[in-house]
């Protein structure tokens, strides 16, 4: 099992033997920043935090991935465990959204806990999310509510997951009984979090990754007793093609389902993208851009809108991806950090998705937390840029407001706004915190 954050790693490690003249590298990778003073954010402009039911929860036992977690070979450097204990503490992560002066908390549903066998709905676990919800309503916050955020319940994940010929359906059932117990709260809602990126990555990282991530999964079926186990994220996909076209039907049959409820709900789907730039005569970039986002893009043309979850660039020659700058910031992971990523990113998106964008995710993994003090304000100020070119970007979700279980990682990479003792669960504001508070509390930079 991987996620966008390793791929982003193995695209920054795979360009970095790519040659440019130093003086056109410089000039590639540049940034243009919005001068002078910023005026004001739109008004009622969504200013928010985001988390995933998997990586804070703790205990979701009925879930892929803690199966794969738990299996040997096993990918997983350590498995989730308690994570963040937000399962009981979401009430704490709530009043940090409020105290932080946000309006919107971004977070997921749990399939594997409200559908834990075929067919057999949790009331209990549905009512706990209704509680959530008016946990938001009650501290003035919009929940903006993700119907799956990777994890799938085990049931689905060993029947081949989003393989199966059933799987749009089964996912527009757990939409539809889902919705008819909590849409009314909802203020918008998310089907899928991140499936653009599904049967891609083999293409960016070593081969020895995929084969590890296939073994995990095999040895998930066997604990199963299953012919296939193919989890909601997964590095290995056997049949890309298939796996991708189901969850396009997927994304639509939920959405569907979700209006059918309440028809008035805005929804979209959350893609991760990166700014995709070009040097040089025959670029790859657009068929890169292709290649990563076009399908999707499209299909969110006739959604509500289209969350972008930016975290970096790629620079494209027509030979690959070229190098950053010696001198760059840089993540946890080695990668490069630019402020400019987040608009670029989100001008592509409205360009082929033509409605409104919300970025769902923005952030960096790093405990350099200097790095996020910068890059918040430097970003949201290139993306003030977009907005006043015309790009319609209804609000800014950061990724993410505690530190928690990076799938993969473990609990090694922290991109959270707040600190997480792991014993205690005291959830600590870093100095990042106060920036996003100061800026979402004026609306301006």
């Amino acid at each position: 099992m991987i996620d966008r954050r390793t791929m982003l790693a193995a695209t920054a490690a795979l360009g970095a033997g790519s040659a440019l003249p130093r003086p056109a590298l410089a000039a590639a990778l540049s940034v243009k920043s919005g001068a002078g003073p910023v005026p004001a954010f739109p008004k009622d402009f969504l200013w928010g935090a985001a988390t995933a039911g998997h990586q804070v929860e703790g205990n979701n036992v009925n879930a892929d991935i803690w199966l794969m977690e738990n299996v040997k070979p096993t990918t997983f450097a350590e498995p989730s465990g308690d994570a963040a204990n937000s399962f009981e503490l979401w009430r704490t992560d709530l009043d940090l959204v409020k105290g932080l002066g946000l309006n919107t908390y971004r977070f997921s549903l749990e399939w594997a806990r409200i559908e834990p066998q075929p067919g057999q709905f949790s009331i209990a676990m549905l009512d706990h999310y209704k509680a959530m919800i008016e946990g938001c309503r009650e501290r003035g916050i919009a929940p903006m509510v993700t119907f799956n955020h990777f994890t799938t319940p085990r049931w689905f994940a060993g029947q081949g997951g989003w393989h199966h010929p059933d799987a749009p359906s089964l996912f527009a059932r757990y939409c539809d009984r889902t919705a008819r117990h909590l849409a009314g709260g909802i203020s918008r809602a998310t089907t899928l979090n991140e499936p653009n990126l599904a049967g891609l990555l083999g293409e960016l990282l070593p081969g020895d990754l995929v084969a590890a991530d296939k073994a995990t999964q095999e040895a998930a079926a066997r604990a199963m007793g299953s012919d296939r186990f193919s989890a909601g994220s997964s590095l290995y996909v056997a049949d890309p093609a298939r796996f991708r076209a189901n969850q396009i039907a997927g994304h639509k049959a939920g959405r569907a389902a979700i209006k059918a409820v309440r028809g008035d709900l805005p929804v979209g789907v959350s893609l991760a993208m990166m700014d995709d730039q070009a040097v040089g005569p025959n670029s790859l970039r657009d068929a890169m851009r292709e290649r990563f986002y076009g399908e999707w893009l499209r299909a969110a043309q006739a959604d509500d809108f289209v969350g972008v979850q930016n975290y970096e660039r790629k620079v494209w020659s027509s030979k690959g991806l070229l190098p950053a700058p010696s001198d760059a910031r840089r993540n946890t992971m080695g990668a490069e950090v630019w402020p400019g990523s987040l608009a670029g990113a989100v001008r592509h998106a409205h360009a082929v998705a033509k409605v409104p964008v919300i970025v769902t995710e923005h952030g960096v993994g790093t405990d350099d937390d200097t790095i996020r003090a910068w890059l918040i304000p430097a970003a949201l100020r290139e993306l003030k840029v977009a907005i006043d070119e015309g790009v319609p970007v209804l609000g800014y979700v950061h990724w993410s407001l505690i530190d928690n279980f990076e799938w993969l990682f473990g609990y090694r990479i922290h991109f959270g706004l707040h600190t997480l003792d792991r014993q205690t669960f005291r959830r600590t504001a870093k100095p990042s915190a106060a920036v996003l508070a100061d800026i979402a509390r004026r609306n301006s930079l």
